[in-house]
């Protein structure tokens, strides 16, 4: 346990709390307290242990990590339930030590799940800012994870019209985010800014391909993210079966890169559709491992299935294969096109075999490969990455500190 010791006032203190993923591994949020530190903030986070990351407390680059633990990860709305109502509670045991220990003026709460404005409208009660960092759409997220618009789904809306109402700031990953706090929501569209997950450059750095990494093969289509149902990693491996048996490809091969509630099941399935010895899944890895996989790739993939939750999503990968130069192949989602523009070929919304087909087109073609991923390393320096979006973050700072008590 860190001792309580004297710690030197900054002149605005952060308190960072995410619920879903641990620190430094959640990218936005660690490059969002990196930025704050480095504008003079004093930084602390909230965050769940996890792999690789099991310490209760550490301090990297001047910023203060408290970690609780995560007895179990839940799978339907019950456990939910539970899980979200164990972290909240572990989450305020914690800021009270923060508290305690360094201070602090503002509550940076990160979803899912919207109850932290709990947390959030409590300290405020003693003059303390509460600043909402909407990365999910939990309605949405809802109904695509269970199908379904019941009474859980309802609670989501509720908890959402909470947070958004005890938020002094909102921070909206792209535009379809914006015009829900300002809609949905009823955030005063002065309140609301877009803070884009941009990649960082010098982390995501271009390198020589490794190529083992291919097992034998002339091709590698990479993959990097959540196991997860609402994924749609079962709906490419089904493209994977159709490239493999219905046109009859044995030169690619896919590496898939991440951790989740269905990598098991994922797995099976690629031993059903009888692809396994096609497709490597990697697990949680470090960052070398992923740079490897994404730099020896030859195309890259989001297989995200297209509805409510997912068009209006920025999704982190797509940014991170655009950075390294890699060619995309996605479904037709609006927030994807926004994103990659020309460094992607759409399939339609849904269909693993035009799915299947779009990533052998660019297999296929070497010189359309090169122009999309040049393309989109180019708009990912000019225009997408973390350093432009850094300011908007400190722009929303300096207006939530700008308000009158």
């Amino acid at each position: 346990m860190r001792p309580i010791v004297a710690v030197a006032k900054a002149q605005r203190r952060a308190l960072i709390i995410v619920e879903n993923l641990p620190c430094p591994f959640d990218r936005r949020v660690w490059q969002e307290a990196r930025t704050l530190r480095s504008a003079g903030y004093g930084v602390a986070i909230i965050c769940p242990k996890g792999k690789g990351y099991e310490r209760s407390y550490e301090e990297i680059d001047g910023i203060s990590i408290y970690r609780h633990p995560q007895p179990f990860e839940a799978r339907g709305p019950l456990g939910y339930v539970a899980e979200y109502a164990w972290a909240l509670v572990a989450e305020f045991v914690l800021s009270v030590r923060v508290l305690i220990e360094q201070g602090f003026d503002v509550i940076h709460a990160c979803n899912p799940p919207d109850t932290l404005f709990l947390i959030g409208g409590f300290y405020k009660l003693f003059g303390k800012k509460f600043l909402f960092d909407h990365h999910d759409i939990n309605p949405e997220l809802y109904e695509a994870k269970f199908q379904r618009k019941d009474f859980f789904y309802r609670m989501m809306l509720l908890l959402e019209r909470l947070t958004f109402k005890t938020a002094d700031v909102t921070l909206a990953t792209n535009e379809s985010y914006r015009r829900i706090a300002i809609e949905r929501g009823r955030v005063p569209p002065s309140k609301v800014f877009v803070v884009r997950s941009g990649p960082d450059l010098h982390r995501l750095k271009i390198l020589p391909p490794t190529p083992e990494i291919k097992k034998g093969r002339r091709y590698l289509v990479g993959y990097v993210g959540v196991m997860g149902r609402q994924e749609g990693i079962d709906g490419l491996l089904r493209a994977v079966r159709h490239i493999v048996h219905d046109m009859k490809r044995s030169d690619i091969h896919f590496s898939l890169v991440g951790s989740g509630t269905e990598l098991e099941a994922l797995q099976s399935l690629a031993r059903e559709l009888n692809v396994d010895e096609y497709v490597t899944f990697t697990g949680r890895v470090p960052d070398s491992v992923l740079l490897a996989v994404l730099n020896t790739a030859d195309v890259c993939v989001n297989p995200d299935v297209a509805n409510e939750m997912n068009d209006k999503s920025t999704m982190n990968k797509i940014m991170e294969y655009m950075a390294l130069g890699k060619p995309i192949v996605q479904y037709d989602l609006a927030e994807g096109r926004v994103s990659a523009q020309e460094a992607s070929l759409y399939a339609e919304r849904n269909n693993h075999v035009d799915f299947a087909r779009k990533i052998v087109q660019l297999l296929d073609d070497e010189a359309l490969r090169t122009r999309m991923g040049q393309i989109g390393r180019e708009r990912v320096r000019k225009t997408l990455a973390w350093e432009h979006e850094a300011p908007r973050l400190l722009a929303a700072y300096e207006a939530l500190f700008s308000e009158r008590k």
